[in-house]
């Protein structure tokens, strides 16, 4: 199969075409308007934040969404410690999150002030996600992002639970912490948020999963419900996780990697790429940071959460993680052989001997994980 010759992303990837060059249509800044639009939309959203004074209608200035990883530590120390806001810090409890992300959430409740609240609701983050992973094999090419689908409807899940939250309380912003790379692919309006789950889902399982509540914001004004702030918007020319991760373990706030403080669905996320799409989960970032390091030879950070080295040989590197993943799916799985392969796959990812120990075992897990969930594997 080809692939684009600036940014290695293949023929045939979800809203991927390929011009006589061999470029493709990211590569060629072929960007749809709708996503231009979220940018301006957001950006502008976030300069009249930052400029609004203290909430009247409620006593907290914003509900941050704060999961535990560094993108969301970071931020919720500045926007307590330096923009003196009144923050309540919303986490969403999510079956299947890191215990990394769960200790750093208790180093932040000890040094930030903030009014931190814990929000779950297990069965039905679970029912959504079983949907999604064991719908029919989904019909081709795709739209972009259709291989992202798990990921973003479990995020959309939580977002809206916030959303409920925040009007509520009469709140009127909604901060969430995507990196700068994610800033393009979140819709950052609440309505179309809403509107966007009833589609994927439809309005008897939505029902199911939100009650009548949740179909009132369809039909509020725009004055009576929050906006949604990308606080990376603001610094996403000087976005450097690695600085971040370091002043936050100086600060005493982050004790893990990146890669240990993701979702312990990882696995099965890849699995749901390779099986539907042919691709791994983080194509995506990983192209964009070649096409950034082929625009600028001494571009040498990474834009978002995980980090691909200049040297990777992605090809190569996707179809040994599909092998092993699709072993592990089919029960055929040797952790003496597949558990060093894994490793060695996260060490050339950036990943730390810990991370990389941590992920591959995660890796190894997957059926079992997929069997508590009641989520089929093919």
């Amino acid at each position: 199969m080809a692939h684009c010759a600036v940014c290695s992303l293949q023929e045939g990837h979800p809203g991927i075409t390929l011009d006589e060059n061999g470029t493709c249509n990211l590569c060629n800044l072929e960007v749809a308007d709708e996503l231009l639009e979220n940018f301006t939309y957001t950006n502008r959203v976030f300069e009249e934040f930052t400029a609004a004074g203290p909430n009247r209608d409620g006593e907290f200035d914003c509900l941050f969404m704060y999961s535990g990883g560094k993108d969301s530590t970071y931020m919720l120390d500045k926007f307590v410690n330096e923009y003196g806001k009144r923050v309540l810090a919303y986490t969403f409890d999510i079956p299947f999150e890191s215990e990394h992300a769960a200790d750093n959430i208790k180093l932040a409740k000890e040094k930030i002030p903030a009014h931190f609240v814990l929000d779950s609701d297990e069965a039905g983050i679970t029912t959504m996600m079983r949907d999604v992973f064991n719908r029919p094999a989904p019909q081709k090419p795709g739209e972009y992002l259709d291989e992202k689908l798990p990921c973003v409807s479990c995020r959309t899940f939580f977002v809206i639970r916030a959303i409920l939250c925040a009007i509520r309380n009469k709140i009127p912003y909604i901060a969430l912490c995507a990196d700068p790379q994610q800033i393009l692919t979140m819709e950052s309006n609440v309505r179309e948020i809403v509107r966007g789950f009833y589609e994927t889902f439809g309005r008897e399982l939505t029902g199911r999963l939100f009650g009548e509540e949740l179909e009132d914001v369809l039909f509020a004004t725009d004055e009576e419900l929050p906006k949604v702030v990308f606080p990376f918007i603001a610094m996403r020319y000087d976005y450097d996780p690695d600085a971040m991760v370091r002043e936050l373990k100086a600060k005493g706030l982050y004790q893990s990697s990146p890669l240990e403080t993701h979702c312990t669905l990882y696995p099965l996320l890849n699995y749901y790429s390779f099986k539907n799409w042919g691709c791994m989960f983080y194509k995506l970032n990983a192209s964009s940071y070649l096409r950034a390091v082929k625009k600028n030879k001494n571009y040498d950070r990474s834009t978002y959460s995980i980090k691909f080295p200049r040297a990777a040989n992605l090809p190569d590197l996707e179809q040994r993680l599909q092998d092993i993943i699709f072993d592990i799916a089919r029960g055929d799985a040797d952790p003496r052989v597949h558990e060093p392969a894994l490793v060695e796959i996260f060490r050339e990812l950036h990943g730390d001997e810990n991370a990389a120990h941590f992920v591959a075992r995660s890796f190894l897990d997957m059926r079992a994980t997929a069997t508590r969930m009641g989520i089929k594997l093919a």
